[in-house]
C-alpha cells in the first residue's frame, strides 16, 4: 500500500544504512509492512533523517530503477545477515549479489587542492547510489564488529540492529517495543504460573 510522505512509520530507525535498509520491512499487531512497496515509500525512506545523512553526498531520485536495485540489495543483505547472525557461511549467491552491487561503484582517492587527501564515491548510474552505499556499509560492519549485528530477540520481530552498548548485551530492537512486551509477558507468567515467558 502507498505511504504518504510524512513521519517514518517504522518502529526502528537510525541503524547503520545496511540494517536500516533491512528494517524497511517490519511486523506489528496490524501485520507485515514494507516501506519499499512503492516509489512513495522509497521517497519517504530516502528523506528520513538518518538515511539522508548517510547518503548525504548523493543526489538520488525515488524512481523505479532505484527502487528495483534497492530491493535486490535488500534481498542479498537478508541472506547475508541471516548467515552472520546464525554463525554460518553465507551462500555464494548472496555474496555474488552483493558483489554485483559493489561493482557499480568505487571510492576515488585523490589529493585535493589543499594537498590533503580526499575521497569520493563514484557510481556508474545514480540509481545505484543508495544500494552501493548500503552494500559498502555492510562491508564496514563485517570488518568492524560482525558479532554486534543482531536480530531482535523477539521471535515475532524481523528487525535487526547494531549493538553499540558498552557490554554488548542488547537483545531487543527497542526497549519501548519488544523489550517491554517481553517484560510484561514474564511478569504475567510469574503471576499466573503459566511459564517463564522467554523469547517473545
Amino acid at each position: 500500500m502507498p505511504h504518504p510522505l510524512g513521519a517514518d512509520p517504522r518502529p526502528l530507525t537510525a541503524e547503520p544504512l545496511a540494517l536500516d535498509l533491512l528494517n524497511t520491512r517490519w511486523a506489528d499487531a496490524e501485520g507485515a509492512h514494507d516501506l519499499l512497496d512503492s516509489e512513495t515509500g522509497l521517497a519517504l525512506w530516502l528523506s528520513s533523517t538518518p538515511v539522508r545523512e548517510q547518503l548525504a553526498p548523493l543526489s538520488t531520485t525515488a524512481d523505479g530503477a532505484t527502487l528495483g536495485r534497492l530491493l535486490e540489495t535488500r534481498t542479498a543483505l537478508e541472506a547475508l545477515v541471516t548467515a552472520a547472525t546464525e554463525d554460518r557461511t553465507a551462500t555464494r549467491g548472496a555474496m555474488a549479489a552483493l558483489n554485483e552491487v559493489l561493482a557499480h561503484g568505487r571510492i576515488r582517492r585523490a589529493l585535493g587542492a589543499d594537498g590533503l587527501p580526499e575521497s569520493a564515491v563514484e557510481v556508474d548510474d545514480p540509481s545505484w547510489g543508495p544500494s552501493w552505499y548500503a552494500a559498502d556499509n555492510w562491508l564496514r560492519l563485517m570488518a568492524d564488529r560482525p558479532d554486534r549485528i543482531r536480530p531482535c530477540a523477539n521471535d515475532a520481530c524481523v528487525l535487526h540492529f547494531y549493538d553499540v552498548s558498552k557490554n554488548g548485551t542488547r537483545r531487543w530492537c527497542s526497549m519501548a517495543g519488544c523489550g517491554n512486551r517481553a517484560k510484561a509477558q514474564r511478569h504475567y507468567a510469574r503471576h499466573t504460573g503459566t511459564g517463564t515467558g522467554t523469547g517473545t
